[in-house]
Parts: structure tokens; C-alpha cells; sequence
């Protein structure tokens, strides 16, 4: 279910990409999304990529970028709460012993996800595009 990311996949992904990102911040303008949108397609490559597929259908993706950073986590809406993300976490927990991330403190429910998952708040500060506060959590291995 969970496999390598293939460049066949990219504009599948990056669909997941900017509509999770739309639902999940509707505080943040739609715009900033579609604006980042070809700058991320052009990165998203580089990065290590985990999808979820289950019956030919992408369900989500994991981006991990400079060894342990979690770039995103992204599950099409009508597969959220069926255990997709905690897949995608438990997986690169498996793949990696510490874990970092930035998500927006008013997105509640990915901040509560990665508390559930054991994910720590570690530090917040404002982000320099949308002026939002993030907090930075990360998970260690113990």
C-alpha cells in the first residue's frame, strides 16, 4: 500500500497538494496555494516521497526533505480518518529516527494528529509568507 513516489504520479500529487492544502487552510488565501503551486511541482521531486495507493487510487503522500523533515502529509479529504496518515507516520517512523515538522498552530486537526502520534510541540514562531503562527514539533525515537 505504501510505495516509492514515481514521476508518473506527480500531477496526481500535486492535486492531493493543493486541495488538502485549500480544505485544510481556509484562514490562509487560496491564492498562496496556487502561487506555490509550480514552484512546489518543481521541487517535489527531489524529495523523498511515500504515496499511499490502495486499488490504483493515490489515498495520500508523505514528503520528507533534508533527512527528517516532514515537508507534508497529505490525505484526499474523503480518505481522511481511515488510518491513511497514521500509515504514512508510522512508516517513515520506521525509515527514520527523529522527525521534524512545521504546521500551522490554527490547523487543529493535523496538530492534534501528531499529537496522537507522539509528535512533540518543541518551538512556534510566525512564518515569514502568511505571517500565521506554526508550530515546530518533532519526534525522536526512544
Amino acid at each position: 500500500m505504501i510505495k516509492d513516489f514515481k514521476i508518473d504520479n506527480l500531477d496526481k500529487v500535486m492535486e492531493i497538494w493543493l486541495n488538502t492544502n485549500i480544505e485544510a487552510h481556509d484562514f490562509i488565501p487560496r491564492e498562496y496555494w496556487k502561487d506555490n503551486f509550480e514552484l512546489v511541482k518543481q521541487m517535489l521531486p527531489s524529495a523523498d516521497i511515500y504515496i499511499f495507493e490502495e486499488n490504483n487510487v493515490i489515498k495520500g503522500f508523505i514528503g520528507i526533505v533534508e533527512q527528517n523533515y516532514i515537508a507534508g502529509l497529505f490525505v484526499k479529504e474523503e480518505y481522511q480518518r481511515e488510518g491513511v496518515g497514521k500509515k504514512l507516520i508510522e512508516y517513515c517512523k520506521s525509515k527514520y529516527s527523529y522527525l521534524t515538522l512545521h504546521v500551522f498552530t490554527k490547523n487543529k486537526t493535523a496538530v492534534n494528529f501528531y499529537k496522537k502520534n507522539n509528535f512533540k510541540v518543541i518551538d512556534e514562531h510566525v512564518n515569514d509568507d502568511t505571517k500565521e503562527i506554526e508550530y515546530i514539533m518533532s519526534f525522536e525515537e526512544k
